[in-house]
């Protein structure tokens, strides 16, 4: 018995820092009782002084349930002194947090109430003080305790995502278990108390592509070769619930709008194996005869198209670069074109991707050829002269109606025009000489004289019936052969003297 009082002792007095809830031992109580009859015999005997006397109340916490509904106030606990021998000589007072809107005591029974329905989440304790004191002189009867009231949890508060909705990206073709985002929920409720703020995550939409912990809201792939070119966005929903997830748990929801990003998972392809282009046969050397294109699904560097053309015999009239804005290929001409002597050309056209990713190079090769066949439109020319220039020779006093040669040009394009020929007029040359229209025949109009002109240049036109503009030129040369029309003549008259005996061969005079 003895040591079960000692340790009840020890007991009261670690109880006596720490908390605030009446709790008694029978020692004190005794103590208790024999403090509070010699106060009342100093009341008796008109003694007013107060001495201070060991405390004969412990206190612990108070616990009041939050979100509490009853129409009456919520009781809290009761506030009791060894003093009080219940026949109303001790009131007992609070003060503090609360102490007349939220909290009330009854004096004389210390009956602790809520006056309203309280939000842990809003506030979780509440600090007051209690005194018990002599209701005849109004004096504390022991020194002021302080105790806690705690506003005990309930499940009243779902979690929520406050960062969502959410937004993440993932390469596609990942591996199953690559991480892609994680998400987190919060709940306002006690995570000390119970479960009531133990979360456990879970997918409501969005299986079978994804996953998500349910400790950690790691969100991961849960599906191999999830291909971009297939669908590129996913929106799951994914389910924060407390309770540990047990059912009568609150939940909340947030949103995970996930894009797969592009690899180079796709080579070029050409939409058909041949592609037919024209061009005139005057298109200049280094213009564009057309475009051609393959089709990457991928996107941005991973769509980039690089087009060559495999040699063979057209292979040196063309050439091909890619438009990078477009990623077309635009084939150029590199030398010129004559529809009367070729009329088509066909070459081999190989596209490629310039970035490649080792990682899918086993799907197979990265490139695509194509035919194209351009065809050279004819192009109305002008005539065609046999030569580029012509040479003619006549000779002096060659009497007027005389052929001294002719031209020849002719019209290559498929009409095959008449040529119709005439000499170009020039104003500060005469004319010695006339050609026929049809023929081409050159002939003279005039006298000749070698000694006067040796050589005469003209130029022939040669102009297409069907289309009179257009007309070509050439350069016609005649040279005036001598004739050996005139006898010689001494430069000035001669006087020679010889004598009588001269002897035969013997010279007379020098000219």
């Amino acid at each position: 018995m003895l040591m079960g009082n000692c340790l009840l002792l020890i007991l009261w007095c670690l109880l006596d820092k720490s908390f605030v809830s009446p709790m008694h031992s029978s020692a004190q109580s005794k103590l208790g009782k024999e403090h509070h009859r010699g106060l009342r015999d100093q009341r008796r005997h008109g003694l007013s002084g107060l001495h201070r006397v060991k405390r004969g109340w412990v206190w612990n916490q108070f616990f009041v349930l939050e979100e509490y509904m009853g129409t009456d106030p919520q009781y809290v606990g009761k506030l009791h002194s060894d003093l009080d021998k219940g026949d109303n000589l001790v009131k007992y007072t609070l003060s503090g947090e609360g102490v007349g809107s939220i909290f009330t005591v009854e004096p004389t029974t210390g009956d602790i109430h809520a006056l309203r329905s309280l939000d842990r989440e809003e506030k979780p304790y509440y600090a007051l003080r209690a005194q018990a004191v002599d209701v005849l002189t109004g004096r504390p009867l022991e020194p002021e305790s302080e105790f806690i009231i705690k506003v005990q949890d309930i499940n009243d508060n779902e979690p929520k995502f406050l960062e969502g909705p959410y937004s993440a990206s993932v390469p596609e073709m990942s591996p199953v278990g690559t991480y892609v985002i994680q998400v987190t929920a919060t709940d306002a409720d006690d995570p000390t108390y119970g479960n009531s703020a133990r979360i456990v995550y879970s997918i409501l939409h969005g299986q079978p592509y994804f996953s998500v912990d349910p400790k950690t809201g790691v969100i991961k792939i849960a599906l191999p070769n999830m291909d971009r070119e297939v669908k590129e966005t996913y929106q799951v929903l994914i389910q924060a619930k407390d309770m540990g997830g047990q059912l009568g748990g609150l939940a909340g929801t947030t949103i995970v709008n996930i894009t797969l990003t592009d690899v180079n998972d796709n080579p070029p392809r050409f939409a058909k194996s041949i592609f037919h282009l024209r061009v005139p046969e005057s298109a200049p050397v280094g213009s564009s005869v057309g475009k051609i294109k393959a089709h990457d699904l991928d996107l941005g560097k991973n769509a980039e198209v690089e087009y060559s053309i495999v040699p063979g015999d057209s292979s040196s009239m063309f050439d091909i670069y890619t438009d990078e804005q477009t990623q077309e290929g635009i084939v150029v001409l590199r030398k010129p074109l004559d529809y009367e002597n070729r009329k088509a050309y066909s070459f081999k056209v190989e596209a490629s991707n310039p970035h490649l990713d080792s990682r899918f190079l086993h799907l197979g090769p990265y490139k695509d050829s194509a035919t194209v066949k351009v065809s050279v439109m004819d192009v109305d020319e002008p005539p065609l002269f046999s030569r580029s220039s012509y040479n003619m020779e006549t000779y002096e006093d060659t009497p007027m109606g005389i052929v001294i040669g002719a031209v020849t040009a002719e019209d290559l394009d498929i009409g095959d025009s008449p040529i119709r020929y005439s000499i170009e007029w020039r104003k500060d040359d005469e004319n010695y000489f006339d050609i026929d229209p049809v023929e081409g025949t050159i002939t003279t109009s005039e006298a000749l004289d070698r000694e006067r002109t040796a050589k005469h240049n003209i130029t022939v036109v040669a102009t297409k019936v069907n289309n009179p503009l257009l007309y070509s030129r050439v350069s016609v040369t005649i040279s005036v052969l001598d004739v050996n029309e005139f006898p010689p003549e001494l430069s000035h008259p001669y006087e020679a003297f010889v004598c009588e005996d001269a002897k035969v061969g013997q010279v007379m005079l020098t000219q």
